[in-house]
């Protein structure tokens, strides 16, 4: 039997452009930055990820499905995918683990549009507004929610 990873973290679409894409508004680290710190956090609190990123939203579905067998809980940035995707959320409720809905940004602050979440509702919690350090904190919170399991 194959160990379970610990903690699956998902990215979604333009979120391989972090560093060029909008600075102001996400930051100047790369996705590559970003994983290096979730990686130093995991180990610290000894734990593994499982670091994932795709613009097409039927692969994110796909991950998220796999994990459901392979993970022990979801952090997903599912950028904006996060206004649109029934079918994200779907699979959420369907790998029947515990989840944490993050954002680089405060998406209630910026365009009415992006006040809705359709991942908001399968979410444990939401992380936002913190920037890059808010892949830390979703790694604290999803931790003590498996720990709690």
């Amino acid at each position: 039997m194959v160990e379970k990873t610990d903690i699956l973290i998902l990215n979604g679409p333009n979120l391989n452009m972090l560093g060029v894409r909008e600075p102001d508004i996400y930051g100047h680290e790369s996705l590559n930055d970003v994983e290096h710190m979730c990686r130093d956090r995991a180990q610290l609190l000894k734990m593994s990820i499982d670091f994932r990123q795709s613009n097409f939203e039927g692969e994110l579905v796909t991950i998220i499905q796999k994990a459901r067998d392979n993970a022990r809980g979801i952090i997903i940035n599912p950028a904006a995918y996060t206004h649109t995707s029934v079918a994200i959320q779907d699979a959420l409720k369907l790998a029947e683990l515990p989840v944490v809905e993050l954002h680089l940004s405060n998406p209630h602050a910026r365009e009415p549009f992006r006040h809705n979440s359709y991942v908001s509702p399968v979410a444990a919690g939401i992380i936002c507004g913190f920037g890059s350090f808010g892949y830390i904190l979703a790694i604290d919170a999803i931790a003590r929610l498996i720990d709690s399991k």
